[in-house]
C-alpha cells in the first residue's frame, strides 16, 4: 500500500566546473540518489556514472577525470562494455564492484550480475559464474578484500577473489526457507532486503534466515501469456495469519558452520529487523519487534555462543515505529542502526514523550540521554559531526509541509539552529560526505524546479556561487496556480491542504471539486516540493479545463506533528482518516465557488480504499470516485502492515469490518470507477472481485476495468499508461463535469 517515492538522480559532466544541475523527479531504476553519486571514503571526491565510464570528482574545484574507462569495462571475449547500474569500492577503494544485467523482484532491481575490477591490476572478474545468469544479489567485498559474499537462490555463497573459488555457506536455501534476503513482506513493510552482514574481520558472516514454509500460498492467475491459464504462487500471510519465522545465524567462512543466536521469543510471533556486527567487537546487535509491533527490544548476541542480552525496551499503546534512515527504496538499503562513540552507542529515534525525538543510547548501560529536544519532529539524519559535537537532521517545526535541515548539540544541551538558508522556503535534502566537509543539497517547493547544488557543510556555502541555487532562483521558479491552505473541521481537526483553482477563475461562478486522497500512515500527499498540485493521470490540465483539485492530510498520515496526530488512527484505518477528510471537505462545500453537486474523490491503493469508503460512508458530499488497486476488505492484506496499525483480528476484528469499503458498498449512490491490475502481488485482485460482488448483490451500477497481468503500479504492458489516463479524464468529465456555472 506505499506509495513509491521519487528520488533523484546525480549526474556531471567531464571538465564541468559548474556544479548546478537540474534534476528531474524521476526514479532511475527504483535505485536512490547514491547509485549517482558516490562519495570517496575521505569525503573530497565523488563518483558518478558516465557515458565514458566512471568518473572522479574532485572537490572543491569539482575537477572530472576519468577513473574507469569505458574500455576498462570490457570483458575478456567481448567488445562490448557492461552497462553498470551500481557501483560501490571496497573498504580500500582498491576493487570496485560492479551491478549489471539486473532484474526487478518484486519493488527494485535487485538480482543481476555482479563483476569486480581491480584498480591496481586492472582485471576485470565476474563473481558467481557458475551460477545462474542474473542470479546473484547483494554482493559485497570483504573489509580485507579478499572475498566477495553474494545470495543466489535463497542462499549464501562466499568466493575468493585471488581464485574465482566458491564456497556454498548454506546449502538449503529452497521457495520457502530464505538465507540472506528476505520474503515478500519483511521486504514490503519493514524495506528489508540485504540480509547479510560480513564481520569486520573478514572471517564470518551475519545472516538472516526466513522461514515461509508455513505462509500460506496465494495463487494469482496469468490469462494472458498462453492459451492455457497459469499459476502465479506467492507466498503472502495475510492479516491474523501467523508470520513467517526469523532468525539469525552467524556462518564462519573456514569450517562454514552456523551459530543461531538465542532471541528470547517465539521465532513465529516476533520480527527481527535490524542486525549489525557492533563496531570495534565481535557481538552483535539485533533489534526484535514483537507481532503487533507495539513491543521493541535491543539485544546483544555473542556469534560464538549465541548468547543474548536485553539492553533496551520500549513499548508503545499503538505501534513502536522503526526509524529508516534515508530513501529506503534503495537497492542496498540495510535498516542499519546508527552508530556513535566508537559502536559504545547509538542514535536511536523514541515518541515517549509525545513528538519524535533522538535519543543517545548507551550499549553498556549507561543512562539514554535525549538530543533534540522540544514541540517539533525529528525526520531524518543527516549527519553526525562528532568532532564539533554536532548532530544535523532534517525538521520542520512550523510548517509540516516541509523539511529543512537543523542542528544541535550531541549532548542535548544545544538549542535548535535553522541551517537551511531562510530564503528558500519548502523542501530541502542532503547528501553529505563521510567527513562532513562538502554535501549536495537539493531543494525545490511548488513553484520552484528541483535543483542541487554542491557545498561545503559546515557554512552552507555553495562552491560554485554563480552555479548556486539561490542565483538561479529566477531561472528555477515558474509561475504555479498551487494554494496551500489549512482547513479547521467541526470537531477542531487542523488539515494542511493545497487547491489548484481554473486558469480562468471566476468567483463569481461555482466549479467542481476533485480530491486527491490516501490518507493512510505510509504517505502524506501535501507536500511543499514541485510536483504538489499535479495529477498524472489526469490528460491534458486540470486547472486550464476547469476543475478545482484539492489534497488534503488528515490525522494519521505521517506528517511531522507529533506522536497524537500520527497514532489517532490505531484501528481506526478506514474511519478516523474518513471522517477528518469527509468533515474538511464539508467546510470547503461551504465556500461560495465551490458546486457542491460536482464532487469527486481519487486515489490510488490505500488512497482507493479512501475513495471507496468517501463515496460509500459519505454519499451526500462525494459523487463520483476514481478508485485504483484499493483494499476492499482489510482482512486481504498483509499481516505486518495491517497488524501494526489495527491490532490482531483475533482481538478486534468489528475494526477491520467497520474500516473496510466492501461493509459500506450497498450505500453507493454516486459514480464509481473502479480500476486493479489482475497481477497485483501486494494489494491482491480478490478485492476486486469481492467488491464487485456486494455491488452486484445490491444492484449497484458501476463501471469497472481490470487491467491483466498488471501489478500494483498498473505500468506494465504496451499502451497501459495511455489507455489508464484516457480512461480516467474521459470518465472523469462525463460525471463530474469541468467548468464553472
Amino acid at each position: 500500500m506505499h506509495i513509491f517515492k521519487l528520488v533523484f538522480n546525480f549526474k556531471s559532466k567531464l571538465k564541468v566546473s559548474l556544479v548546478f544541475l537540474f534534476i528531474s523527479l524521476l526514479s532511475i531504476q527504483g535505485f536512490s540518489q547514491d547509485s549517482g553519486l558516490k562519495w570517496s571514503n575521505d569525503g573530497k571526491s565523488y563518483y558518478t556514472i558516465q557515458s565514458e565510464g566512471i568518473v572522479q570528482h574532485t572537490l572543491p574545484s569539482n575537477d572530472a577525470k576519468v577513473l574507469i574507462s569505458k574500455e576498462q569495462l570490457i570483458p575478456s571475449g567481448s567488445n562490448t562494455p557492461l552497462t553498470v547500474s551500481y557501483f560501490t569500492f571496497s573498504k580500500d577503494e582498491q576493487k570496485v564492484l560492479l551491478f549489471t544485467n539486473t532484474k526487478r523482484v518484486w519493488r527494485l532491481n535487485t538480482k543481476g550480475d555482479y563483476w569486480v575490477l581491480d584498480m591496481v591490476t586492472g582485471a576485470l572478474q565476474q563473481l558467481g559464474k557458475t551460477l545462474p545468469e542474473a542470479s546473484l544479489m547483494f554482493a559485497k567485498i570483504s573489509p580485507d578484500g579478499k572475498l566477495a559474499a553474494y545470495v543466489s537462490d535463497n542462499n549464501i555463497y562466499v568466493e575468493d577473489l585471488s581464485n574465482s573459488k566458491i564456497k556454498a555457506l548454506t546449502t538449503d536455501g529452497t521457495a520457502t526457507l530464505i538465507n540472506g534476503t528476505f520474503d515478500w513482506v519483511y521486504e514490503e513493510e519493514f524495506a528489508c532486503r540485504d540480509g547479510f552482514r560480513w564481520s569486520l574481520d573478514s572471517k564470518s558472516i551475519a545472516y538472516w534466515q526466513i522461514d515461509a514454509s508455513d505462509t500460506k500460498t496465494f495463487y494469482m492467475i496469468n490469462n494472458t501469456d498462453s492459451i492455457y491459464s497459469q499459476i502465479v504462487p506467492l507466498e503472502y500471510p495475510k492479516v491474523g495469519e501467523t508470520p513467517s519465522s526469523c532468525k539469525v545465524g552467524v556462518v564462519t567462512i573456514d569450517d562454514v558452520k552456523t551459530t543461531w543466536m538465542d532471541i528470547p521469543g517465539n521465532p513465529r510471533q516476533n520480527y527481527l529487523v535490524r542486525m549489525e556486527f557492533i563496531p570495534a567487537t565481535e557481538n552483535l546487535l539485533i533489534q526484535q519487534l514483537n507481532r503487533k509491533q507495539n513491543q521493541s527490544k535491543l539485544f546483544i548476541a555473542e556469534p560464538r555462543t549465541g548468547i543474548s542480552k536485553v539492553i533496551q525496551e520500549e513499548t508503545d499503546a499503538a505501534w513502536v515505529d522503526i526509524y529508516q534512515a534515508g530513501n529506503h527504496y534503495s537497492i542496498d538499503f540495510t535498516n542499519n542502526f546508527i552508530w556513535y562513540n566508537n559502536g559504545k552507542n547509538i542514535l536511536w529515534t523514541s515518541e515517549k514523550d509525545g513528538w519524535r525525538h533522538l535519543y543517545n543510547v548507551s550499549l553498556e548501560g549507561k543512562k539514554e540521554q535525549l538530543i533534540t529536544k522540544g514541540a517539533y519532529d525529528f525526520i531524518d539524519l543527516s549527519y553526525i559531526d562528532t568532532k564539533n559535537g554536532y548532530v544535523y537532521f532534517m525538521a520542520s517545526p512550523n510548517n509540516a509541509t516541509q523539511s529543512y535541515l537543523y542542528k544541535t548539540k550531541l549532548n542535548g544541551k544545544g538549542t535548535l539552529e535553522l541551517v537551511s538558508p531562510k530564503a528558500l522556503e519548502g523542501t530541502h535534502s542532503y547528501n553529505v560526505s563521510p567527513t562532513g566537509a562538502f554535501a549536495v543539497h537539493s531543494f525545490s517547493n511548488h513553484f520552484t524546479k528541483p535543483a542541487s547544488e554542491l557545498i561545503s557543510f559546515e557554512n552552507h556555502k555553495p562552491i560554485s556561487t554563480e552555479a548556486s541555487i539561490e542565483a538561479n532562483l529566477s531561472r528555477l521558479q515558474e509561475t504555479s496556480k498551487v494554494e496551500f491552505f489549512k482547513v479547521t473541521t467541526a470537531e477542531g481537526v487542523e488539515m494542511d491542504g493545497w487547491m489548484v483553482k481554473p486558469t480562468n477563475f471566476d468567483a463569481s461562478k461555482k466549479y467542481p471539486v476533485v480530491f486527491y486522497v490516501y490518507s493512510e500512515p505510509a504517505s502524506t500527499t501535501v507536500n511543499d516540493s514541485y510536483g504538489a498540485g499535479r495529477n498524472w493521470n489526469y490528460n491534458g490540465s486540470m486547472a486550464d479545463d476547469g476543475y478545482i483539485y484539492i489534497s488534503l492530510d488528515n490525522r494519521g498520515t505521517p506528517a511531522p506533528k507529533g506522536r497524537a496526530w500520527r497514532k489517532s488512527i490505531y484501528r481506526n484505518i478506514g474511519r478516523i482518516n474518513i471522517k477528518d477528510q469527509a468533515m474538511a471537505a464539508e467546510e470547503i462545500l461551504k465556500w461560495h465557488f465551490v458546486d457542491p453537486e460536482r464532487i469527486a474523490v481519487w486515489g490510488h491503493s490505500g488512497g482507493g480504499s479512501a475513495t471507496l469508503n468517501l463515496l460509500f460512508q459519505y454519499p451526500e458530499i462525494y459523487k463520483t470516485g476514481i478508485s485504483l488497486a484499493a483494499i476492499s476488505n482489510q482482512l486481504t492484506y498483509d499481516n505486518i502492515y495491517q497488524e501494526r496499525y489495527m491490532g490482531l483480528p483475533q482481538e478486534n476484528m468489528e475494526d477491520f469490518v467497520k474500516g473496510s469499503p466492501v461493509t459500506y458498498a450497498e450505500n453507493l449512490q454516486g459514480n464509481l470507477l473502479y480500476i486493479h491490475g489482475t497481477g497485483d502481488d501486494n494489494v491482491h485482485y480478490q478485492n476486486a472481485e469481492i467488491l464487485v460482488n456486494e455491488l452486484v448483490k445490491h444492484n449497484k451500477q458501476f463501471q469497472f476495468m481490470p487491467y491483466p497481468n498488471r501489478t500494483h503500479g498498473i505500468r506494465e504492458g504496451e499502451g497501459t499508461t495511455a489507455h489508464l489516463k484516457t480512461l480516467f479524464t474521459n470518465y472523469l468529465k462525463t460525471y463530474c463535469p469541468p467548468g464553472g456555472r
